[in-house]
């Protein structure tokens, strides 16, 4: 019965997170989530009581920072360039398996209260990583890092911004691909922070 229960829930949500990131949360009714589910209106408000609280409950499956604290804690090599390709890689897995729900958070965030500061802690949880990461490396004498919070900033939103690219507007720029991206900017990184500063004469 329970499990019955939960493939209804995971019906309706899924619905759910399809029709709302394509016609925003204004622009589905429940009957709609509730036929493109294959179940009745009275089912949806039997499960979830209302429209907001099926969204909310949706959104809520957009947490990262844990997947990405066992990540550090598990997968890094402690070698820069493997490192931060693996991380890019990692992030963008993420974020594509879960692009339904942020262009929902991006659009319709303001009907759950309290939801924005909470997807916020996401990015700061990752910021966190990649800053601690950085001055690990400092300290073991792998790299040459001056402000760690801001160059691990800087790497976070270039990815984040190559992300809402794709998210946003797709194939915006022909013959540059993500792939490629991902390398580049990581290349660029790699010399930033082993280039050793220059000697005093």
């Amino acid at each position: 019965m329970r499990q019955n229960k939960q493939g209804t829930a995971e019906k309706l949500i899924r619905a759910a997170v399809d029709l709302i990131s394509e016609k925003g949360y204004n622009g589905v009714t429940t009957q709609e989530i509730a036929n493109a589910a294959n179940l009745s209106e009275k089912t949806l408000f039997r499960h979830f009581g209302s429209k907001q609280k099926l969204l909310e409950t949706s959104l809520e499956r957009f947490q990262y920072a844990e997947e990405m604290r066992i990540f550090f804690s598990e997968q890094l090599l402690w070698e820069l360039e493997n490192d931060l390709l693996s991380i890019s890689k990692k992030y963008h897995d993420i974020m594509n398996r879960d692009r339904k729900l942020i262009q929902i958070a991006i659009k319709d965030e303001v009907h759950i209260p309290g939801f924005k500061e909470r997807r916020l802690q996401h990015p700061r949880q990752l910021l966190t990583l990649l800053t601690d990461y950085l001055i690990t490396m400092n300290e073991k004498g792998k790299i040459v890092c001056s402000n760690p919070t801001m160059q691990a900033f800087t790497f976070m939103m270039a990815q984040y911004g190559a992300f809402i690219n794709d998210l946003e507007a797709g194939n915006n720029y022909p013959g540059i691909s993500l792939k490629q991206f991902i390398q580049e900017n990581v290349k660029i990184f790699v010399r930033s922070l082993t280039i050793s500063s220059p000697s005093t004469p």
